[in-house]
């Protein structure tokens, strides 16, 4: 039987924090020192749970991050040293220099050093080899990186939790089995992997800025893990036009994550947000980044400037929603999404054509990619509602409301379902 006692609540409220913002470091220092990632992720994990005993008893550390990093590789040592035989006789991932007889005196380093680290890039440039499939690489890293759990990771792509685990496995092995290198690319190398590493950030960002299910509309330990990555990856890159787009998508997305529930836990739409309480330092980085990638006509760059068109308007009344369609149509040129289709027949509409943003809507209601997606039947349903078809809105609120798993979003599409006149 546990024992909530005052300690053990702010032990476990350090460790789930430690959890958030240090997984991927500790993870990433441990791999480089085993060279295995299920032994690794198995002494991370042991690591973590020794936290919520030790810092109950003796205090939260000063540093949580090293002190996670020198336990989970203390434990890979003694493991690696109980299992010499069997880990000889295993594929292991190639590092830039074996680390067998020096790892003692690495492990001192990492006890004695005032920062922990960061072998993130490491660890995001392994699972992003272009030897793995696009569909692996990104959920190798949203479970390794962002430490996402696997069933997480299995609803982000739709698939049953056993066959994501069966993906991740292979895809593990593979990078072993194959001799991909445990290492920072080369600046030659680095370009292929871009791509990918966009990719699985701005995955990550958009399944926390709005869940796909649960109770809250936001995740905010995802969002933060994506901007922190964002970051790291354009101090790295900083001429890389996507990546600086994509920084300045998250912030100025995120930039309004505090207006968007009501004190009361209701879905707050852009239209009726307050927008005193969006992050003004966010958005004016976010805009300065736009500026310097513009020039360039990428997905996220592009993403970026119809955000910062949002972010800018004084008010919903003064959006300037020519502007925006315009951007809609260079990004289809760009990147011809669905979503994005979607994306510009609604703001078409909100320009003030209903009419023709219904007729893109129904168009696309054969793609087979939006199948599944509630947000074109919440779309079709405001903008029947919209033009005085209150029966068919109603219809397509229903369908949305069977497609959509998020409560916040369930209750709003009830209300405005709720709305619709007799």
């Amino acid at each position: 039987m546990s024992i909530h006692t005052p300690a053990a609540e702010r032990a476990a409220a350090a460790v789930e924090q430690a959890h958030r913002r240090e997984w991927a470091f500790v993870l990433a220092a441990t791999v480089r020192l085993v060279r295995d990632f299920d032994l690794a992720e198995e002494c991370v994990q042991d690591a973590y749970a020794k936290a919520l005993t030790d810092w109950a008893a003796e205090g939260v550390p000063a540093k949580p991050g090293a002190w996670l990093t020198t336990v989970a590789r203390r434990r890979g040592l003694d493991l690696l040293r109980r299992n010499s035989t069997m880990q000889r006789s295993l594929p292991l991932l190639v590092t830039d220099h074996v680390e067998g007889d020096t790892a003692d005196l690495a492990l001192a380093a990492v006890d004695a050093a005032t920062d922990i680290p960061d072998d993130r890039l490491r660890l995001i440039s392994t699972c992003c080899h272009p030897a793995l499939a696009r569909e692996a690489q990104v959920a190798l890293t949203l479970r390794l990186v962002c430490g996402i759990t696997t069933a997480e990771v299995a609803r982000a792509f739709l698939l049953s939790d056993s066959t994501m685990a069966a993906r991740i496995t292979r895809a593990k092995k593979k990078i072993a089995l194959a001799g991909i290198p445990y290492r920072v690319p080369s600046v030659r190398e680095l370009p292929q992997r871009l791509d990918a590493i966009c990719a699985v950030i701005h995955l990550l960002f958009t399944t926390g800025h709005t869940a796909p299910s649960g109770d809250a509309l936001v995740r905010s330990d995802l969002v933060e893990r994506a901007l922190q990555l964002a970051r790291m990856m354009h101090a790295l890159v900083p001429d890389d036009p996507s990546m600086t787009g994509l920084l300045a998508l998250i912030l100025l997305t995120d930039a309004r994550r505090a207006a968007r529930v009501t004190a009361d836990g209701e879905l707050c739409t852009l239209e009726h947000q307050d927008r005193a309480r969006w992050d003004r330092t966010a958005i004016a980085e976010g805009v300065a980044l736009v500026k310097h990638a513009l020039p360039h006509t990428d997905r996220y760059t592009l993403q970026a400037a119809i955000a910062a068109v949002h972010d800018e308007a004084p008010s919903w009344e003064q959006t300037d929603w020519r502007e925006i369609t315009g951007l809609y149509v260079l990004l289809l040129r760009t990147w011809p999404s669905p979503v994005v289709h979607l994306n510009y027949a609604v703001a078409v509409g909100l320009s003030g054509n209903p009419s023709r943003a219904l007729a893109l809507l129904n168009d696309l209601a054969a793609e087979p990619a939006l199948a599944t997606y509630g947000y074109l039947e919440a779309a079709r349903a405001a903008f029947l509602a919209r033009l005085g078809r209150t029966a068919d809105a109603a219809t397509a609120y229903e369908r949305a409301l069977l497609l959509t798993e998020n409560t916040v979003e369930r209750a709003h599409l009830e209300k405005r379902a709720a709305e619709l006149d007799p």
